[in-house]
């Protein structure tokens, strides 16, 4: 039974399907919300990462995306002052 377990954990996380470094938004993310929505990271589900000129930007949720890439640089620069504080 245990050899079972340990071998479907190890199935799931290599095909990605539960990978808790997907799941979690890193320690050093200076943030605990939404950038676009003010709403708490990890609230609405996976939380969504995006990229934007080297910088990481975590969105509370995929609906999110359509809004950070209308203005992806007022949105980064929220996360630049965050991480300098």
């Amino acid at each position: 039974m245990k050899l079972t377990l340990a071998l479907l954990s190890s199935l799931l996380l290599s095909t990605g399907l539960a990978s808790a470094a997907d799941t979690a938004v890193p320690a050093t993310y200076p943030l605990k919300t939404c950038v676009v929505s003010n709403e708490d990271l990890g609230t609405m589900g996976k939380p969504v990462k995006v990229t934007y000129e080297g910088t990481d930007v975590y969105l509370c949720c995929k609906a999110c995306t359509k809004d950070f890439n209308k203005e992806p640089a007022k949105f980064v620069a929220k996360v630049k002052a965050a991480e300098k504080k």
